[in-house]
């Protein structure tokens, strides 16, 4: 007989697959009752395109609100800013459209607006923590009650979870927030949206959402259902990405995408654990500023390879997922990659053997390292793995 296992459900109530964003924002709003929308959006979309005017247009007298200042990943002073105007505006509903960044600032956003968030200070209980030990600590707080509805331009898949990320840039560590409701409760998939999108980035996610599938399957804690789920985002990205690459303005392979990034968050959501691609994408995003995508393109290849050891029957499915069911996982991933001409070395994205020391220190405040299937305890032994991706 398997082992049990438990089945977490988000509180997002509705999915709309390959929907116009304007008018299925308004039409949201007017569902919910909504009277005074907070947009949250990315600058560039709100300055070199008439996207977000369109929306505006749609929303009429409920738009109460637009911000565009939201950084890579999130610093702490972005979630105040933002907080700070959407609670001069008496924001009821909040709605982002943009990437991962975009995406974990409005669902913070929410807990802002409930909690008070004014400073740095404010923010300080909320965050998960490890325990010097290795507990993972998860701080209990009240619901939000202003809910998000997320547009997303990327392949994150961010708005599919109610973890969200953001930068505490006094000490550079970024750290991790979850609450239940923090799920949107709209997400909006246009792919005429995402066209705007550098290819850069829009591959780049899209390995993100790769690695949340490979990370998956070649967890030791997942089952069937979810390694299933993970199995065919793994497909869908693989077809859906490499069909944007030879044509960016290829809608039904955009859509591929985003419902592979959708797929492969689903075991994440219901509790599937990630390992140390994840959680040293963390630290390399919130410590060296490298961008979030890219984190997975350079890791994720050298995750299956160190894991491997302890979980190489299980990473079979990956390979044959991408199409090469005679390779090693890490084999196959690194071709996938390099055929989207994405980078695969730690060098490559600035970074110095003289930097792993910082970065495993960084790694070791991560949760996810804690749950990597091949243990790593300390310092030492993250070290040695990143040596590896260099």
């Amino acid at each position: 007989m398997s082992k049990s296992s438990i089945f977490t459900q988000t509180a997002t109530e509705r999915v709309l697959i390959g929907a116009p964003a304007a008018q299925s924002i308004a039409e949201e709003a007017a569902r919910l009752g909504a009277r005074r929308v907070f947009l949250l959006v990315s600058a560039s979309l709100n300055r070199n395109t008439d996207e977000i005017a369109k929306v505006k247009q749609a929303l009429g007298a409920r738009c109460a609100a637009v911000f565009d200042g939201v950084p890579p990943h999130v610093p702490r002073a972005a979630v105040l800013a933002a907080a700070a105007q959407a609670r001069a505006v008496q924001a009821d509903l909040v709605v982002s459209i943009g990437g991962g960044s975009v995406t974990d600032c409005a669902k913070i956003l929410t807990i802002a607006l409930k909690h008070g968030f004014k400073t740095h200070e404010d923010m300080e209980p909320f965050h998960i923590y490890v325990e010097p030990g290795g507990a993972v600590r998860n701080p209990d707080y009240a619901a939000p009650e202003v809910r998000a509805i997320c547009v997303p331009t990327t392949l994150s898949g961010g708005e599919f979870n109610p973890l969200s990320g953001a930068t505490d840039e006094r000490i550079r560590i970024k750290q991790g927030y979850e609450q239940r409701m923090m799920a949107p409760v709209t997400v909006i998939l246009d792919p005429a949206m995402t066209v705007y999108t550098p290819e850069w980035l829009w591959l780049s996610t899209g390995v993100r959402s790769l690695d949340h599938a490979m990370e998956t399957l070649g967890s030791l804690q997942s089952n069937d259902f979810c390694d299933g789920m993970a199995d065919s985002a793994l497909r869908l990205l693989a077809d859906g990405l490499m069909r944007v690459k030879r044509d960016p303005k290829d809608l039904e392979g955009r859509l591929r995408c985003q419902q592979g990034a959708w797929q492969s968050m689903v075991p994440l959501i219901a509790g599937v654990p990630m390992g140390i691609s994840h959680a040293t994408g963390h630290a390399l995003g919130g410590t060296f500023n490298v961008p979030h995508g890219h984190t997975s393109c350079v890791m994720a290849p050298y995750a299956l390879a160190f894991n491997a050891p302890v979980n190489g029957e299980r990473q079979k499915r990956i390979a044959a997922a991408l199409g090469a069911p005679d390779q090693a996982a890490s084999a196959a991933a690194d071709r996938f990659i390099r055929g989207l001409g994405m980078p695969r070395s730690l060098r490559e994205v600035g970074l110095a053997e003289s930097d792993l020391p910082r970065l495993a220190e960084a790694m070791m405040h991560d949760f996810w390292t804690r749950t990597n299937p091949r243990t790593v305890e300390s310092p030492e032994q993250a070290i040695a793995f990143l040596k590896t991706a260099l």
